[in-house]
């Protein structure tokens, strides 16, 4: 236990009671907090990311510096990788982010890597469901601005969900069909 002399004890209570009585004093402002600025997540090279396949089928991804073998066996399944094998990736295999193969749900990883040209227009993994769920002129408007990449995982995402009941508006499969470039359906 730390010893403490009188004076220490009295200087304390000293300058308690100041800052009691300077507080007193002072009118009272408005006490709600100000509005917080949101600061980017801070990102480091050892940070592990989770990536999701944008790849319509199996995704293999294997690093030029230690030769690990990164393995999706389907659309959306997830891998955890460092961030700077990212970096790695995106200088030396550039292909898996033109085409939007890696999928990023935390904006700050595109932009740490400095992609954010590559994933402009791009959907996430979870919005490629969505995009379904919404009104055909709204569908067309992200449709117009799909980058190429993302159309073929589109079109077979698309395929699954007409073979499954769950697109069924003919409007809906035209749109898909224009933009995508591909048939869905056998007319």
């Amino acid at each position: 236990m730390a010893r403490t002399s009188k004076s220490t004890v009295k200087a304390t209570a000293t300058d308690a009671a100041e800052q009691a009585a300077e507080q007193a004093a002072t009118p009272v402002k408005n006490t709600r907090p100000a509005s917080k600025e949101i600061k980017p997540r801070e990102l480091k090279p050892t940070d592990y990311i989770t990536v999701k396949n944008g790849f319509p089928g199996k995704l293999i991804y294997i690093s030029k510096r230690n030769n690990e073998q990164y393995v999706w066996s389907a659309f959306g399944d997830e891998q955890d990788i460092e961030l700077q094998e990212l970096k790695n990736a995106r200088n030396s295999s550039k292909a898996f982010f033109e085409n939007n193969w890696f999928l990023f749900d935390d904006p700050a990883v595109v932009s740490y890597l400095g992609v954010d040209r590559m994933y402009a227009n791009s959907l996430n993994a979870g919005e490629f469901g969505d995009l379904f769920k919404k009104t055909p002129d709204e569908i067309e408007e992200v449709l117009a601005k799909l980058p190429d990449g993302q159309k073929l995982s589109l079109a077979y995402l698309a395929r699954q969900k007409i073979a499954d009941h769950e697109i069924d508006s003919l409007r809906v499969i035209e749109l898909l069909e224009k933009y995508l470039n591909v048939p869905l359906i056998e007319r």
